[in-house]
């Protein structure tokens, strides 16, 4: 089989909130932020690769009405505080040595995949990996699933696409990609083993 890893809230942490946190005190701001960074449509096209990190700081702080420097202190913090899910890296560690493939297919700004492309040295347990950003593609785009399976020659069939948001899984789905909803390392586990893949 192809299993096929999400990145953030699968192999690493991913919390908009405590980052929000971080940077913002009060209540007010922090509801905004999420509303007007976070969760607008400028976060899928900094995913896409069609903004700038410097058009997203420059854009979120009109946007919102907040300091420019507080955005930009606010932005910088998300590569850092893509901490590895420690279990998850335990679990492809140890499934290996299967006769299965591995891959990555995540949603990630260039900043932030960049950072953890230098700061982390276990991307050799992949076989492929397709990055948002870098394809001009993102998630639950269906081009996104097309790109992986057509760059990597993957039967659609014979892959399994672990991701922690539905509507992802929804998409994989629909062209016949097989796929697991990630709560945790150990419920993941069982769910590669009930589909036989380890």
């Amino acid at each position: 089989m192809n299993i096929v890893f999400d990145l953030g809230g699968v192999v690493f942490n991913w919390q908009p909130d405590a980052i929000i946190r971080r940077v913002f005190q009060d209540p007010e701001s922090q509801e905004l932020v999420r509303a007007k960074i976070f969760e607008h449509a400028d976060w899928v096209e900094l995913d896409r690769g069609t903004i700038t990190l410097g058009q997203a700081i420059v854009r979120g702080a009109s946007r919102t009405g907040l300091p420019r420097e507080s955005i930009e202190k606010l932005l910088n913090e998300v590569p850092r505080s893509l901490t590895p899910i420690q279990e998850t890296i335990d679990l492809i560690t140890s499934i290996r040595d299967s006769n299965n493939r591995f891959f990555i297919l995540s949603n990630m700004h260039i900043a932030s995949i960049s950072y953890l492309e230098k700061k982390h040295k276990f991307w050799d347990m992949f076989d492929g990996i397709v990055i948002s950003s870098r394809i001009q593609k993102v998630k639950p785009e269906i081009e996104i699933y097309e790109y992986l399976l057509k760059e990597y020659m993957l039967n659609a069939a014979e892959t399994v696409f672990i991701d922690d948001m539905g509507e992802n899984l929804a998409a994989a789905s629909s062209i016949g990609i097989q796929t697991i909803r990630f709560v945790d390392p150990f419920q993941c586990r069982q769910a590669l083993v009930d589909l036989e893949c380890i």
